[in-house]
């Protein structure tokens, strides 16, 4: 009879053994920097209400990309598209109880609907650090020293990577001397965070459709060029701080074309970029939001943060051969059992290797002949093999046979576990 496997949902990805522990890797590396900097660990669920997102997350997600779905009282929930929602509605929830300045960050699953491709699926892993209570140009350069860290300490270096940092406050500010009405700055942000993926002359005509006059035209595209920090203030003094930060300003540069297409930046926003353009995509971006938290309906507290996502991560690291040989981790010693006779003695030799923080696998199949049980810890690069025989049951010994060494001694149980401590 055939049957049909049933595959993986379309966008989502299964973490064998050997997969996962490359996932954790990357988790371990940002969860060290976050520590490093003072941040603690938090977590939100999964599913939210669409109101969250609503007139705050890029209306380009909120309308094409989200999952959505009712509850039983026909209310509207979403698998949440991005994670800063979820932290902003933590932290207004309880703003009159925790201490500022408020230093979080989280590892978990996002959701998208839209096509599938390299470095980006439908679920995916981001990584959430923030910090709430400054509005200070120091602040911002802290979270932009966090990611120049993190590329640090996974091994990207400023000749493979690049962060590119603009100010939207500066830009409106611009284009109000221009005499663009306020009510096309959003409309404008989403054009511009489009410009590299569109041609000049079709960057223009968004423009033109917008109703600017071919001098305004003219005029932004001059200021797109134009990467003089010293005329933007507050990137000023943001640089300014990230020179006191080691090895790190060599990762970030002016960039006047970064607008990020979320609705609740507010100032500084930047996106990082792999200098090769191979991924043709940024590998994440973050940015200053002043007002999330008052939007939905807690005290304003401003914050910025960053948010990357795992997968455009890991796509830019195979790029570079930066991913690392890791496998997944095998237990020190598998305990054979040799015969019928013997597997009380096995299991309890086992429980007794474990009680000592041993990493120890049993062999459950009584009547398998010894050599496939060697067989097996060498696949599974075990190390080491226990075997009790009849007479080394009656002796209360073992024989230790050490698969990498093709060495095998008897050992008294207290010897045993004074060893494999060690291991």
């Amino acid at each position: 009879m055939n049957k049909t496997l049933v595959q993986n949902v379309t966008g989502t990805r299964d973490f064998y053994p050997e997969d996962f522990v490359l996932r954790d890797w990357l988790y371990q590396k940002m969860r060290k920097v976050s520590a490093l900097f003072g941040y603690q660990e938090y977590d939100g669920p999964e599913i939210e209400y669409i109101t969250l997102y609503a007139d705050k997350t890029s209306e380009e997600i909120l309308a094409e990309q989200v999952f959505t779905l009712k509850d039983r009282d026909d209310r509207t929930l979403v698998l949440r598209p991005e994670l800063t929602p979820t932290f902003a509605r933590l932290v207004a929830q309880k703003s009159q109880q925790l201490i500022q300045p408020i230093r979080w960050f989280m590892f978990g699953r996002g959701w998208r609907y839209e096509k599938p491709q390299k470095g980006r699926g439908r679920e995916f892993f981001q990584w959430e650090i923030n910090v709430l209570g400054p509005e200070t140009p120091e602040a911002d350069a802290e979270i932009l020293a966090i990611a120049g860290t993190f590329f640090k300490e996974i091994g990207l270096t400023p000749d493979e990577v690049i962060i590119r940092v603009n100010d939207r406050s500066y830009f409106e500010g611009f284009i109000t001397s221009l005499g663009i009405e306020k009510d096309k700055y959003m409309p404008l942000l989403r054009i511009i965070d489009r410009k590299e993926k569109v041609s000049q002359e079709e960057f223009d005509e968004m423009l033109f459709e917008q109703g600017l006059s071919d001098e305004q035209v003219e005029k932004l595209n001059a200021f797109f060029k134009d990467t003089d920090v010293t005329k933007a203030p507050w990137l000023s003094k943001v640089f300014a701080a990230l020179d006191k930060y080691e090895g790190i300003r060599d990762y970030i540069v002016y960039d006047p074309i970064i607008a990020r297409g979320f609705d609740y930046y507010t100032r500084t926003v930047f996106e990082a970029w792999d200098k090769t353009g191979g991924l043709k995509r940024s590998l994440f971006g973050g940015g200053r939001f002043d007002n999330l938290t008052a939007t939905i309906g807690g005290d304003r507290i401003p914050g910025v943060g960053m948010a990357p996502g795992d997968m455009p991560i890991m796509e830019v690291l195979k790029q570079f051969n930066k991913l690392p040989d890791i496998r997944p981790q095998s237990a020190v010693a598998l305990v054979t059992i040799f015969d019928e006779s013997t597997k009380e003695v096995s299991l309890e030799i086992a429980n007794t290797l474990r009680s000592v923080g041993i990493r120890t696998e049993l062999w459950v199949e009584p009547g398998i002949k010894l050599e496939k049980q060697l067989k097996y810890a060498d696949s599974k690069n075990i190390p080491y093999v226990i075997i009790i025989g009849p007479d080394e049951a009656k002796e209360k010994k073992v024989t230790l046979k050490d698969l990498q060494n093709r060495t095998q001694t008897q050992y008294t149980i207290d010897e045993l576990l004074r060893l494999l401590q060690t291991k």
